[in-house]
């Protein structure tokens, strides 16, 4: 990922030919390992084409991805869920409030 971003930044700062040298220099710059091999496959991939219209590309495949967690199976199994989220809530609004009329005592902290 580190050679990749080395490249967009090459890309973006105008250098339209780019060179292993170029991208070391980047990478040196911030103290970045290199990994030659890696590096010689961004280069062998990515020069000679537009690089913006690859993100581009890239983007409509993510956007057929899931993101997230699975749905749930039957409208039962959400009731469920929403239920265990919904009983402790409740109890610590209970407890809450029992603990707040005790813990004053009639002496404030400000009074």
């Amino acid at each position: 990922m580190r050679h990749v971003a080395a490249y967009i930044l090459a890309v973006i700062g105008g250098n339209d030919n780019h060179s292993e040298a170029d991208l070391k220099k980047i990478l040196n710059s911030v103290g970045v390992d290199i990994v030659d091999e890696q590096l010689a496959v961004v280069i062998g991939q990515l020069n000679g084409k537009d690089l913006f219209q690859l993100m581009e590309e890239g983007q409509s495949l993510l956007a057929g991805m899931p993101m997230g967690g699975g749905a749930a199976s039957s409208g039962a199994a959400v009731a469920e869920a929403v239920e265990v989220v919904e009983a402790p809530k409740e109890e610590a609004k209970k407890a809450e409030s029992s603990d707040s009329e005790d813990s004053d005592m009639g002496m404030g902290l400000f009074d």
